[in-house]
């Protein structure tokens, strides 16, 4: 199409003019793979199609929320009713309670939640909590794991920082981050270092348990375990940040998949958003009642936001988990995950193009490398250009992945096999162009 007649150009120049960068996310933009973003008209099931009416089979999910696919109808159903009622009112509702309930089901990790609006607000008020039940100051956060943009954790971290090769961010001043110690990830040896030094003045340790903003990296369970016995040792409280991976890896999130491995494993704190929400701006922060206790107005740690517990938001989230819950669920989205992950490797292998991939439940990475990357340092060396080749070569074909190296991918329980065989062939063609 032409500038003119392209309705994505069209709406880009319109948002640059009165939105930075013409996106309200920086790697919404395109910024790093280059070309025009795609202006979502409408969604359905594992489909959006753009401003040029162009259909694409969708494995963002709006960065993960949408695990039952777009428009599932008990979703809009539950949505629906609550509109109905009313958007937004200030004060307390059933419906809050049921999804809180329904949360501490699922994670038994927690005995209390407080509902948040976005994951950064989940994070931020997780550190400043932790901070008032340890009374310490200083906090461990793990270089490629992204926490959302509080100011005491832009440092060094992924998502579009890393997109953008910023090591932090400007306008964070450097008193902000002193209390922040960024270590790397799966790094045993500066684990045990840090809290060799300065353990009795950690008040947490936040982590990814399998990081989203390097693309698709696990920690090891050795890793994790010691993270574990280390906090537990010297009284820090250990965060699992699974705004990304909870309700998304497996119905317990990834603290269950790990519990599986280390005999009574779980987190101090875990901080929640995305599935939770169901499409919805809705996320969460629990621990133990002795943490949460800490929090006003039972404590003085002070956290409060007026769109907190929407009506409308917590309707959607508690619509997706009891949809999510039903037997069966995870078996089969883990499945179709796998499908994708196996097709590529194959495909790429058949045309000698290095590629390596992995998955957990409906959550799944890829890199132009050889063999998995364990850590930031490691995704860095990545090939961008070739990564950029894939991205739009995908594009051209109906099949929108995330436009940066940096992320991971997501499939829904929308997703059909043949969705994935039709990937999977637009893939083989493009690694047939990357080989030459």
């Amino acid at each position: 199409m032409t500038l003119n007649t392209d309705n994505n150009q069209i709406l880009f120049e319109r948002a640059k003019c009165v939105i930075p960068g013409g996106v309200n996310s920086p790697v919404r933009a395109f910024k790093a793979v280059g070309g025009t973003p795609r202006f979502v008209k409408r969604a359905h099931g594992s489909y959006f199609w753009d401003a040029n009416d162009r259909r694409y089979t969708d494995f963002i999910g709006s960065w993960g929320p949408m695990i039952l696919g777009h428009g599932h109808p008990a979703v809009v159903e539950a949505v629906q009713a609550a509109v109905l009622e009313g958007f937004s009112y200030g004060a307390p509702t059933e419906r809050e309670v049921e999804l809180a309930e329904e949360i501490l089901r699922l994670v038994p990790s927690m005995d209390m939640v407080r509902l948040v609006s976005s994951g950064t607000e989940a994070a931020m008020s997780t550190i400043r909590l932790a901070r008032g039940a340890t009374g310490r100051s200083k906090l461990i956060k793990f270089e490629g794991c992204y926490h959302g943009h509080a100011d005491a954790l832009l440092v060094k971290a992924g998502s579009g920082l890393a997109t953008f090769g910023n090591p932090t961010s400007a306008g964070v001043p450097p008193e902000v981050v002193q209390h922040t110690v960024v270590l790397e990830y799966n790094n045993l040896e500066q684990l045990e270092e840090a809290f060799a030094l300065q353990g009795r003045e950690i008040a947490c340790l936040m982590m990814e348990p399998i990081c989203g903003n390097m693309n698709f990296v696990r920690a090891s369970v050795p890793f994790v375990k010691r993270c574990r016995e280390l906090c537990t040792q010297y009284g820090a409280l250990l965060v699992f940040d699974e705004v990304m991976t909870g309700f998304r890896v497996a119905l317990g999130g990834a603290q269950s998949v790990y519990a599986k491995e280390i005999p009574g494993f779980e987190p101090d704190m875990t901080v929640m958003g995305k599935v939770i929400g169901g499409g919805m701006p809705l996320a969460a922060f629990g621990a133990k009642r002795a943490v949460m206790e800490h929090l006003a107005p039972l404590g003085t740690v002070y956290q409060a936001g007026t769109l907190s517990g929407n009506p409308v938001a917590t309707a959607c989230g508690l619509a997706t988990l009891r949809e999510i819950s039903k037997p069966g669920f995870y078996e089969e989205l883990a499945r179709t995950t796998r499908s994708l992950t196996d097709g590529l490797k194959a495909a790429a292998f058949a045309e000698g193009v290095a590629f390596s991939a992995d998955s957990e439940g409906g959550m799944f990475g890829f890199f132009l490398l050889d063999a998995l990357p364990q850590n930031y340092v490691q995704v860095m060396k990545s090939d961008s250009a070739r990564f950029n080749q894939l991205f739009h070569g995908l594009l051209d074909r109906g099949v929108y992945i995330a436009p940066a190296l940096y992320e991971a991918g997501f499939v829904s329980a929308a997703h059909t096999d043949e969705d994935i065989a039709s990937t999977v062939a637009a893939a083989r063609d493009v690694f047939k162009l990357l080989a030459k």
